[in-house]
């Protein structure tokens, strides 16, 4: 019995001393917070993580199932009020005040709990000390009749109050909090509609870039390769015209040499056209361009696909991109003697994975990485995330080297 009153009593003591001492704290830092705040923004965001800290520990505490936190304060500049006062999340984590304030009676119910057998046991016997000046029930105890009524009726209220006393008053505590500090569906569809914006706000701007670095690689290789070959075929065809009369054998020649630049310009512009979208995409579709990529690959490459079904257009490209900026990637930097390419569709996804046995230490930036190469991943993620992907990469220093992305291919 004692095991089971304890069992259930010294999570709830413990759970009510926590949320004392972290409310006293609380309050201490509240009149200068509040002062402070309008002025440093960190401090409302502290506010609201507390909130949450708070409401997590009642959540475990009442062994219930986590839920969404309070959305995180809304980013503003210092002096910003108006956007101080219009943030829900601030306002509703201002409830865990007064929450702490309340804190103070279950301090002295956990008090009674733990420390109140135990000194009743003690005055039972060691009254006769100090006559009068020890208490049982908040009663001076004078002989041994008040010693023998009072003792065991105040470890009886001890353990009462241990045992179910201190485990309602925690549950009570928990669940008031769980209450006042929940945000309202309205709160976090705002929420969930704010970070969505923020994110596509994100990977539009980083696509945006992409597509621009894009846009003037196809114009330096257009003007460094196709336009001069064009120009030097121009020259060359006014030429041959010029010399058809006086030359014909020397004109000739020129007009086949122009024809061998337009086999090459042709072959360029090819070359420039499918970096835009790969013609093999619309002629052999993503499994047979993919087989193609790795069948090309310097190293062997283990390709394993599933049914794929529909697939869009743009997911196509992105995919096909992926794999080959992958391999390009670890023909080059990564020292492997292997790779593996995965490609299968997951429900509404197209999940594709690539990875190499080389020696790893891949990072996504525009910085080099660990060993100082540049990756080229960073172009690769604006790709994805530009409809709406996920890109994941694992790379730890000495291998293996694994790119994860989740394509959305709609329903």
């Amino acid at each position: 019995m004692l095991t089971k009153i304890l069992t259930r009593g010294w999570p709830a003591c413990r759970y009510l001393y926590a949320r004392y001492l972290y409310g006293m704290v609380a309050l201490a830092a509240t009149p200068i917070g509040l002062l402070l705040s309008w002025a440093i923004p960190g401090i409302t965001a502290g506010l609201v993580e507390f909130a949450n800290a708070e409401r997590d520990k009642a959540t475990r505490y009442l062994g219930l199932p986590q839920e969404q936190p309070l959305p995180r304060a809304v980013p503003r500049q210092p002096a910003d009020v108006a956007t101080l006062v219009k943030d829900r999340s601030f306002r509703r984590s201002l409830r865990v005040l007064p929450m702490a304030v309340l804190a103070i009676p279950g301090l002295f119910v956990a008090t009674i709990a733990l420390f109140g057998a135990p000194s009743g046991l003690l005055s039972m016997f060691l009254w006769k000390l100090q006559p009068g000046e020890f208490s049982l029930m908040g009663l001076p105890v004078h002989n041994w009749l008040d010693a023998l009524l009072l003792g065991p009726v105040q470890v009886a209220v001890s353990l009462w109050v241990l045992g179910w006393g201190a485990p309602l008053a925690a549950k009570g505590y928990a669940r008031s909090i769980r209450s006042l500090l929940t945000p309202s569906s309205a709160e976090l569809e705002t929420a969930a509609l704010t970070q969505r914006v923020e994110e596509l706000t994100r990977t539009r701007a980083g696509a945006v870039d992409s597509h621009g670095a894009e846009l003037r690689r196809i114009e330096r290789d257009l003007h460094d390769g196709t336009q001069a070959q064009l120009v030097s075929l121009a020259m060359r065809i006014g030429v041959a015209k010029q010399l058809m009369a006086d030359d014909p054998e020397k004109a000739a020649k020129l007009l086949d040499d122009a024809r061998d630049g337009a086999e090459q310009a042709m072959t360029e512009l090819r070359g420039v056209l499918r970096t835009m979208y790969p013609p093999i995409l619309q002629d052999r579709g993503l499994t047979g361009a993919v087989a193609a990529l790795t069948a090309r690959c310097p190293i062997p490459v283990d390709l394993r696909m599933g049914a794929l079904g529909d697939v869009p257009a743009a997911v196509e490209a992105a995919a096909y991109f992926v794999v080959a900026e992958s391999l390009t990637n670890i023909t080059k930097h990564s020292a492997a003697g292997q790779a593996e390419v995965h490609l299968e569709r997951r429900g509404p996804d197209l999940y594709v994975a690539i990875t190499d046995n080389g020696i790893g230490g891949a990072r996504v930036g525009d910085q080099p990485d660990l060993l100082g190469r540049g990756s080229g991943l960073r172009g690769m993620m604006h790709r994805v995330e530009a409809i709406d992907g996920h890109l994941e990469l694992t790379s730890p220093i000495g291998g293996p080297t694994t790119v994860e992305v989740i394509l959305p291919c709609g329903s």
